[in-house]
């Protein structure tokens, strides 16, 4: 026995740490007799088999009762081998140690290839015998296994069950660093951080536990002599031996530090793509400037930034179109917006470099940069500017910030600041770049609302200019009205309202809607008004004016005749362009109450009679002005003193969210109730009505009847005849002193007197006379001729001619006017002047002008 070696039964009583390296203790089942064909017998000195093992019987097929006393040549060599193997066993009984390769038989009859190892001894000979193909097969098993590890393109690793690497390749020394020597018998926190070799070293246990793989597990760690941090993955599987016992676990290491840093950029190209895209759905989405720069910042915060801002020039804002006053950077700009993801409080951003600094800046406050100061050098420069955490300005949290200018058409409108917090990761130059082109795509919308607010401006400056002033005065009647522009969102439409005095105590009430919107709608509506009250003058009826009106609005978007060559060479679409408008008319008389109402494709008047439920007028419905083809029709309605009459565009009753029945059901229940200030009464409908939607323009006219009462009328039929001027004047005379006018007792004795004898010279018929007293004094003479007067100048051989001048001198207003049965020719004279005082006459040199 070995010197320092212990029998195997003595293990019992081992005291000594030497023996615990497993020397003569029992090991569990798994060597290299699992992978060969291995056989051991023994010969006497004959040459016979003496004894026969467990595994010889498995590899020659014959049980140690059929072999004992066997001659082996004889027993397992085939015929042609056996003399020489004869020759063979003699040299070996001679004492002469032998290994070669030996034919031989199995118990199946298949022949093979033996490598036998004869050791004499004192009374025989002992032989192993292993199966040479079983070795051959290890052999070429091990050399590719050598050529695997050896040439593999990645880092391969053997670890034991004790987690000690056993065996590295050279392409693992590389990943890894270190040499392969340097890395055998050491465990993973060798090579790896303490926190990297935890997670490796649980990795392997449970591979060598559970026999499940572990792919594609990331490392992170340096290599000695070079800092930066390099990433690895490695994939693990256990070692299984023939027997299936696990022996241990091999890993497959790849530096993948070049790969994350692509998958790095690509995630971070496909962000951007993503913001890009998002910013083309999300940004300009309204023609509002405050709300554009809102979504701007939706979009950047928090995906591209934890902070930003967007700052405009205060001109802009104000609707001023040349900026060139604010080209040096240091001009008043305002605070448009502001987002935040790491506060709730306003922060100061870190180009907020001003003039006079005040803290953060609030959404709505108005500042200036300083000259010097990144953010006005880039809204001089037009060129973006990185500031790092330790700029002078800005908040502590803020570690990096992009000012980058936002430019549209060669013009700077502004700024906008990209921040972001410590922690985040700082701008890069795609950052830079991908905040200019979302700043870009802003500026298009952004400049878009600024054109489309300035001509919103315009056009309303325009619509408000041909509407009535707000307190518009009729006889007759109590008026009140309203207007309300759409939203910034929607452009001004084409909504208006008219009051019109006409002669004779008489009024025009008109509300219209040109169909469209923008500064053509507003144009083509101002188009429209004035051709409304050119044509009330004329004193035409209702169902005349609508039919006038409808040929000057087919009129409005027919090409002009003889156009220009340029105008010629549009397209036939720009010359097509139709204006259609809906209106209704409606003429007051305040001595009759009867309202005269014609419609032309517009919504109904609503009545309230006193102590009534309002209803709907039923008036005829007539096509919109534009269409052309078809007369109008008018209806007369007679109201009571008191009566409301509300006339009123369909943005009143009419919106996306309520059909138009609903919207005029409410109407007409905001307008019940008991009698209220017709002011008051505009407020509440209004108020009760869905008026905030902003989608149209509302127009609101409303009118309480207040009529003439009989002793403010004066009205006398006189017989065609010459006595019937001096009754005239009498009856003129009389009237006015029992109102107390005495002042304009004369001038109206002679002007009546004048009307009166034209319509005995010129007219035929009874002569009818009236008087009609409210704010102004109005006398009307009827008859029964058509031919109007008109107006001439006499020569100075004439000794006729000069009435009507005289009526033009000493009247505030005249005119005529056709009736059903004839003409009327009326004066209107002032009751007060200016200072309370009467009216004072025509100079004596403007009487004898006349002669």
């Amino acid at each position: 026995m070995p010197a320092g070696a212990i029998p195997p039964g003595d293990d019992a009583n081992d005291t000594d740490d030497t023996v615990d390296s497993g020397v003569w203790r029992s090991s569990p089942p798994g060597s290299i007799y699992d992978y060969i064909r291995l056989a051991a017998f023994a010969l006497d000195r004959h040459g016979r088999i003496e004894q026969w093992s467990h595994r010889a019987e498995e590899f020659f097929g014959v049980s140690a009762a059929e072999a004992l006393g066997q001659d082996p040549v004889a027993a397992f060599a085939p015929p042609e081998a056996q003399l020489r193997g004869h020759e063979r066993l003699s040299q070996i009984l001679d004492g002469r140690e032998w290994n070669g390769l030996v034919p031989y038989k199995d118990a199946n009859g298949g022949e093979g290839l033996a490598e036998v190892y004869v050791m004499p001894a004192d009374n025989g000979a002992l032989c192993i015998a292993v199966d040479v193909a079983t070795l051959r097969q290890i052999e070429t098993d091990l050399a590719a296994s050598q050529a695997v590890f050896g040439q593999s393109p990645m880092g391969f690793v053997l670890f034991d069950t004790e987690l000690r690497l056993i065996r590295v390749n050279d392409q693992f020394t590389a990943v890894f660093g270190r040499s392969a020597e340097e890395h055998r018998g050491h465990g993973p926190q060798d090579f790896l951080s303490r926190v990297e070799a935890d997670r490796l070293s649980a990795a392997l246990r449970q591979v060598l536990e559970t026999g499940e793989p572990v792919l594609d597990m990331p490392l992170v760690g340096t290599v000695p002599g070079d800092p930066v941090r390099r990433r690895w993955s490695m994939s693990l599987y256990r070692l299984h031996s023939a027997s299936g016992r696990p022996i241990g676990a091999a890993g497959l290491a790849m530096d993948v530090t070049g790969r994350q840093r692509a998958e790095r950029e690509a995630a971070h190209a496909r962000r951007n793509l993503a913001l890009l895209n998002e910013a083309g759905s999300r940004i300009g989405t309204s023609l509002d400037l405050e709300t554009t720069a809102r979504e701007l910042l939706d979009v950047a915060v928090p995906h591209f930034c934890d902070i930003a801002s967007v700052d405009l020039y205060q001109a802009l804002l104000s609707g001023v179109e040349d900026l060139a006053g604010t080209t040096d950077g240091s001009g008043d700009v305002r605070r448009v917006a502001f987002a935040s993801a790491v506060s709730d409080a306003p922060v100061a951003m870190a180009g907020d470099d001003d003039v006079t600094p005040a803290g953060p800046v609030p959404v709505g406050a108005v500042h200036r940069f300083r000259f010097g100061s990144p953010s006005a050098r880039a809204l001089r420069t037009a060129q973006p500017q990185v500031l790092d955490g330790e700029h002078g300005q800005g908040s502590p949290l803020v570690q990096s910030t992009l000012v980058v200018p936002i430019v549209a058409r060669d013009v700077v409108l502004g700024l906008v600041q990209f921040s972001r917090a410590k922690g985040s990761e700082p701008f890069t130059d795609r950052d830079r770049m991908l905040a200019e082109e979302l700043a870009a795509r802003a500026a298009i919308f952004i400049d878009n609302a600024r054109l489309y607010r300035r001509e919103h401006e315009r056009a309303l400056i325009l619509q408000r200019s041909l509407l009535p002033p707000d307190d518009p005065e009729a006889a007759g009647l109590d008026i009140a009205c309203r207007y309300l522009p759409g939203s910034m969102e929607t452009e001004v439409g084409g909504d208006w309202f008219d009051v019109i005095e006409l002669p004779g105590h008489r009024t025009a009430l008109v509300v219209g809607d040109v169909m469209g919107r923008g500064l053509r709608a507003a144009v083509a509506m101002g188009e429209l008004r004035t051709a409304v009250r050119t044509l009330a003058m004329l004193d035409l009826e209702p169902a005349e004016v609508l039919g006038a009106l409808d040929e000057v609005a087919s009129g409005l978007g027919a090409p002009a005749r003889g156009g220009t060559r340029r105008a010629k060479e549009r397209g036939d679409a720009d010359l097509a362009e139709v204006y259609l408008a809906t209106c209704i008319y409606v003429v007051y008389d305040a001595v009759t109450r009867r309202c005269t109402i014609a419609n032309a494709g517009h919504l109904p008047p609503v009545v309230v009679e006193p102590g009534e439920t309002p209803l709907l007028l039923e008036v005829p419905r007539g096509v919109p002005l534009g269409v052309g083809g078809e007369p109008f029709e008018e209806i007369e309605v007679e109201l009571t003193d008191g009566a409301l009459l509300a006339l009123y565009t369909d943005g009143l009753v009419e919106s996306r969210s309520h059909p138009l029945d609903e919207g005029l059901d409410a109407f007409r229940a905001s307008l019940a109730g008991p009698a209220r200030p017709l002011e008051d009464v505009c407020d509440h409908v209004l108020a009760t009505l869905d008026t905030a939607h902003g989608e149209d323009d509302i127009a609101l006219l409303m009118a309480r009847i207040d009529g003439l009462s009989a002793d403010k009328v004066g009205d006398w039929t006189l017989e065609p005849q010459p006595t019937s001027v001096a009754r005239a004047r009498e009856l003129a005379r009389d009237q006015l002193l029992t109102w107390g006018l005495d002042q304009l007792v004369d001038t109206t004795e002679l002007l009546v007197s004048e009307l009166v004898t034209n319509a005995l010279r010129h007219g035929y018929g009874d002569i009818r006379l009236r008087l009609l007293l409210d704010r102004t004094l109005v006398c009307e003479v009827w008859d029964n001729a058509l031919m109007q007067p008109r107006r001439r100048r006499a020569r100075d051989t004439d000794e006729g001619g000069r009435g009507l001048q005289l009526v033009a001198m000493l009247s505030q207003s005249w005119g005529s006017r056709r009736t059903h049965r004839g003409k009327t020719v009326w004066f209107e004279l002032a009751l007060r002047g200016p200072s309370g005082q009467g009216v004072s006459g025509p100079s004596v040199d403007d009487l004898l002008s006349m002669f």
